[in-house]
């Protein structure tokens, strides 16, 4: 990029503007991967231009979503590892959308940095970038704010915001739900991007190694094993309302069962969820271990190893699963809907 914009006062106050044009530079090749066919402008523009292709969308609705990664990053800057937070960002919010039936469209990220260093801009939308890939989504546009003074030199803060669409006789409102439904579970990928405040304080990140293989992790450290990306399911979902009848979704973040299970499920009814059959992920057991969390409480924090659930009536129950498996996911059965006022039985 050629450029006469140049600010030596700026510079002076902690602001390098020329370090911002040499990150969209690198960034360009994996913004570049997203690309889609609405996709109507290039990166440096003052919006991201998208074109709705509404073929089959008799009454289309948006769905939008927006969230950040949260403290994970604080584990990002002591691993030094900064280009798979960007998936995490990415799924925090085509994960939710995906829960009313909606296809991501579209995703624009926000940096909030106390210095621009280039290469570490770049890894981290490289990241982006691949979650946008994993959802089928376009990265059109975001933002970079250098701000010195306000956020440590090392250290920054990770946002965005997605878009999807869905015909509105097609939205998953959780109305059809009934007693004697199943609820599926789908794996996660192991914490996600949740309740890392807890971790943090557990592991005692700041003072404490994390860096050394657990054999209790299969060999990974637990800095390695708590940056593992956020799973994204947009794909499989997606597949799986082509060919089964899907009644509710939850995205299970923080608040756990007990918060998330409940959105996707009508007054009058509740989840009775088996919990021998919840595949409790290693790095659970060695967070309730080592911070002595009951169990409540950690089904009221974490995944627990299950990242979505989803309700089906019990005729496609084993369609479902067969069909989420073919997409690669690992499916199976936990429970199932109950009439009564209590919202999740564990």
């Amino acid at each position: 990029m050629i450029t006469q914009s140049k600010s030596d006062s700026y510079a002076a106050a902690g602001v390098d503007i020329t370090a911002g044009y040499k990150a969209v530079e690198l960034m360009k090749k994996h913004i570049a991967r997203t690309i889609t066919s609405g996709v109507c402008s290039d990166v440096g523009g003052f919006g991201g231009l998208f074109e709705l292709d509404l073929t089959g969308i008799k009454r289309p609705v948006l769905v939008s979503g927006t969230d950040g990664v949260g403290t994970k990053l604080k584990i990002a800057f002591l691993m030094d590892k900064h280009d798979t937070v960007g998936i995490d960002c990415v799924a925090m919010c085509v994960n939710d959308i995906i829960c009313s039936g909606a296809k991501p469209l579209f995703f624009l990220d926000y940096i909030a940095c106390g210095k621009n260093v280039p290469e570490r801009i770049a890894d981290i939308v490289k990241g982006v970038s691949e979650g946008c890939v994993q959802a089928g989504a376009a990265l059109i546009g975001g933002e970079t704010a250098e701000m010195p003074g306000f956020y440590p030199v090392d250290e920054y803060d990770l946002a965005g915001y997605s878009t999807g669409i869905v015909d509105k006789d097609r939205i998953i409102d959780n109305k059809k739900i009934t007693a004697g439904d199943v609820v599926i579970a789908l794996a996660s990928s192991g914490v996600h991007s949740n309740g890392f405040s807890l971790v943090r304080k557990v592991f005692d990140v700041e003072n404490k190694d994390i860096k050394t293989p657990l054999e209790a992790l299969g060999g990974k450290s637990i800095g390695e094993t708590l940056l593992t990306p956020t799973k994204i399911y947009v794909k499989s979902v997606l597949a799986l309302l082509e060919q089964v009848e899907v009644k509710g979704i939850s995205h299970i973040t923080g608040g756990g069962f007990y918060e998330n299970i409940p959105r996707s499920i009508p007054d009058g009814f509740g989840a009775k969820i088996d919990k021998k059959a919840v595949k409790i992920l290693p790095i659970f057991d060695l967070l309730a271990k080592t911070g002595n969390i009951d169990e409540h409480d950690m089904f009221n924090t974490f995944n627990m190893g299950v990242g979505m659930s989803i309700v089906v009536s019990k005729e496609n129950a084993d369609k479902a699963v067969k069909v989420l498996r073919a997409c690669g996911e690992d499916a199976y059965v936990i429970g199932e809907i109950v009439a009564g006022e209590q919202k999740v039985i564990l």
